[in-house]
């Protein structure tokens, strides 16, 4: 499943370089996160660098929408970064 940024982001941009997979931009009000591009950074990390560096709780979500396993995360990875 891919994280999903709420509107309890403040726009601090934290979270940003962190992404591994460049899936995270700026929106209109807040961070966005492509679900096609998020691992939850299985691949690169233990554990999603962009809740671990956000300064407010709970604005990096799991994605209650996109159900995705460990393995298909991995395949993913793989395949972003194939070259």
């Amino acid at each position: 499943m891919a994280m999903l940024i709420t509107e309890n982001c403040i726009s601090c941009g934290s979270c940003e370089p962190e992404c591994p997979n460049q899936a995270i931009s700026q929106g209109d009000m807040t961070y966005v996160i492509d679900p096609e591009k998020c691992t939850e950074c299985v691949g690169a990390f233990d554990t999603p660098k962009c809740v671990e560096v956000c300064p407010t709780e709970g604005s990096i979500i799991p994605n209650p929408d996109i159900q995705e396993s460990r393995e298909q995360l991995q395949a993913k990875y793989e395949k972003l970064h194939a070259n």
